[in-house]
């Protein structure tokens, strides 16, 4: 993943996730959770999340004049809501909708799952929804 990727993609975890009286999924370990999958189970969409956040990142460019993770939040919701509409204006390689759907799935998989797997940094989602795991 490109720098410019890398700051894609944290910028549209914390669009997801963001703090509130709560951490944001970068804090709670997202991005970590995505690196270790990116090298496991997730290898094969390596490609698939380039391209995806080059489109985003393209997206931003295009309605907004500026890269993704310079946009207010406002910004950064209203496009990736647009996007999950399938609302599209520059070309992309896949069906827009999809992608952002895959990666809501994978953050609320690190930001909820098992913090063993990466995420969910010192629990931090599972104390905030009151749920506690058996020792």
């Amino acid at each position: 993943m490109t720098p410019r990727q890398a700051a894609t993609l944290s910028a549209v975890v914390d669009t997801i996730v963001p703090a509130d009286e709560h951490p944001s999924g970068t804090e709670a370990g997202v991005l970590d959770y995505l690196a270790g999958q990116f090298d496991r189970d997730l290898a094969g969409l390596r490609p698939y999340y380039a391209a995806g956040l080059d489109a985003v990142e393209a997206e931003a460019r295009e309605r907004d004049g500026a890269a993704f993770p310079e946009l207010p939040p406002a910004r950064r919701e209203a496009l990736l809501q647009a996007l999950e509409a399938g609302e599209t204006r520059v070309p992309w390689p896949f069906d827009a909708a999809v992608f952002v759907d895959t990666v809501v799935g994978h953050v609320m998989e690190g930001f909820y799952g098992d913090p063993g797997n990466g995420g969910n940094r010192d629990a931090v989602s599972w104390r905030m929804i009151g749920f506690e795991a058996e020792r």
